[in-house]
């Protein structure tokens, strides 16, 4: 681990002991990430960043001079369904973009509790189908996410496979939330290596985004679907993460179903570590991975 890595992970458990989220409550949460937003690095002019409309979702549409024309990755933000914006991961998006070679479209799905479940996943599958009847190629786009966003990626295509749409070519999960029972033992082990979350905030937001619906149903929590048919996956998790064992069951779930993955578990890395990148040579290279696996696939 680098010593940047070693220096913002004590930074993160200080901010981190302060509140938590569950504390905070929803307003003051939002209140808190959009004034961190203000210092968060901006994408290089070179960068082409459009608000658009996708299928009723408003969306960035992200263009880096690398990206090509007919490779489209559908980005899907965390927050745990109740916190999050494209503005707040435009400095990861155009990233990505470079790196995968490909146009990002970040949707700014609606949130909870406002709009609890499903309608992130309804968001999402719009989206998606608004990629395709504009004449994106499935087997050029991948669907990508962070935390709940990877979820929802994940969740997603199990509606787009049980509607009959033609899936895309791959999908990356960032630490992935697939289990909103939260019955993870990393929950309760990692509790404390993990320097983002406290062992409140993932029932809080949970019980925001499920309004009283079943956790296990497989669109909110894509860990009791059926993954059969499912596109190549790469997921990438930290070892001192609460959800690590959410990212570790989700890729034996999908190898057991037959489909194709990638488990990487990256060693003593915050939740999210990949939003550090102008900070971390680890965040970086995680995403130079993350290009190589959807140019290989997309």
């Amino acid at each position: 681990m680098s010593a940047r890595a070693d220096l913002l992970r004590i930074s993160l458990r200080w901010l981190g002991n302060r509140n938590s989220r569950a504390d905070n409550g929803v307003d003051e949460s939002r209140r808190r990430a959009d004034f961190i937003n203000r210092f968060l690095p901006k994408a290089p002019r070179r960068i082409v960043t459009r608000k658009v409309d996708a299928g009723g979702v408003s969306a960035d549409c992200v263009v880096s001079a690398a990206s090509e024309r007919d490779r489209h990755i559908l980005y899907l933000h965390g927050g745990g369904y109740v916190l999050g914006s494209p503005m707040l991961y435009r400095d990861l998006t155009w990233r990505i973009a470079k790196r995968a070679c490909a146009r990002i479209l970040c949707i700014d799905y609606r949130l909870a509790p406002e709009h609890p479940f499903p309608a992130a996943v309804d968001d999402t599958v719009a989206a998606y189908r608004w990629l395709v009847a504009c004449g994106a190629d499935p087997r050029r786009i991948v669907i990508m996410g962070d935390s709940a966003g990877g979820g929802l990626a994940l969740a997603a295509l199990l509606k787009l496979r049980d509607e009959g749409a033609v899936l895309p070519a791959a999908t990356v999960a960032l630490s992935p939330w697939t289990d909103l029972a939260l019955t993870g033992p990393s929950l309760k082990r990692n509790a404390r290596p993990d320097v983002i979350f406290g062992a409140g905030d993932w029932s809080w937001t949970a019980r925001c985004y499920l309004a009283g619906i079943d956790p296990r149903t497989p669109y909110a929590s894509p860990l009791y679907g059926n993954a059969a048919g499912l596109p190549p996956t790469l997921i990438q998790v930290s070892n001192d993460e609460m959800l690590l064992d959410d990212s570790v069951r989700m890729a034996d779930k999908l190898r057991a179903a037959g489909c194709e993955v990638e488990l990487e578990i990256w060693p003593r890395m915050p939740h999210g570590w990949h939003l550090f990148a102008k900070l971390l040579p680890e965040a970086r290279q995680a995403i130079e991975r993350i290009g190589t696996f959807v140019r290989a696939r997309a």
